[in-house]
């Protein structure tokens, strides 16, 4: 068993107060954050997104394997073989696979089987999680709470695009295994969500919906 090796923490305490200054402040900004499904075609400046997956990249994970790996997609050719795959499977999902409890749940939300912002948003940003590692000799090296790991670090990874400025739309078809083809990802990764980032749209519009309250979500004892 290799010998473990420890670092001292940076580690900054504030007072209370500022503490609760900090904390209110970091709500009232994220509580903006919204999906947005209309965007501009604008570029996102240099840099950025990279940032933006570094910080996610910092997230806790199993045993610390980062069993994870973000494919960024920029080249139109590419977003639109996406976009077409992925129409095919909601064509699927809302004409045979969704229950109609489904589909209800979906209708105030505005969606259907067209997702044009696949083509239009500048940045898709597609997860992949890790079942395991591929070692250089040939053999494999276990991951740990795979599913739980990567969706820690896709939290992370939208609150820090949405603090440099920009949107985003976490999409999941109900299949995704063309995702997997289209990127060329090996035989150890499975597609966990694709997110599309950029500019919202001129006048974009997002749905009319709240979030649950504070006692709704929390119990304290």
């Amino acid at each position: 068993m290799a010998e473990s090796q420890f670092v001292s923490l940076d580690y900054r305490e504030y007072p209370a107060e500022e503490m609760r200054r900090r904390a209110a402040v970091f709500y009232a900004d994220v509580r903006r954050r919204r999906s947005v499904r209309r965007f501009s075609s604008q570029p996102v400046p240099a840099g950025v997104v990279e940032d933006c997956v570094r910080a996610a990249a910092t997230a806790p994970s199993g045993a610390n394997k980062q069993p994870y790996h973000f494919v960024v997609v920029t080249d139109p050719q590419v977003k639109r073989r996406i976009r077409a795959a992925a129409e095919a499977e909601e064509h699927a999902f809302y004409q045979r696979r969704a229950s109609q409890e489904w589909l209800d749940d979906l209708a105030p939300l505005g969606t259907d089987a067209h997702k044009p912002f696949l083509e239009i948003a500048p940045c898709l940003i597609v997860i992949f999680m890790q079942r395991y590692s591929l070692l250089p000799d040939g053999a494999t090296a276990k991951h740990y709470y795979v599913q739980e790991s990567a969706g820690i670090a896709v939290g992370v990874l939208i609150a820090a695009i949405h603090h440099a400025g920009l949107v985003s739309l976490p999409y999941t078809p109900s299949r995704m295994g063309f995702l997997k083809k289209i990127l060329g990802r090996p035989e150890n990764e499975r597609p966990f969500l694709l997110l599309a980032v950029g500019y919202p749209a001129e006048g974009a519009t997002v749905p009319n919906i709240c979030k649950k309250s504070l006692e709704e979500i929390a119990t304290f004892v």
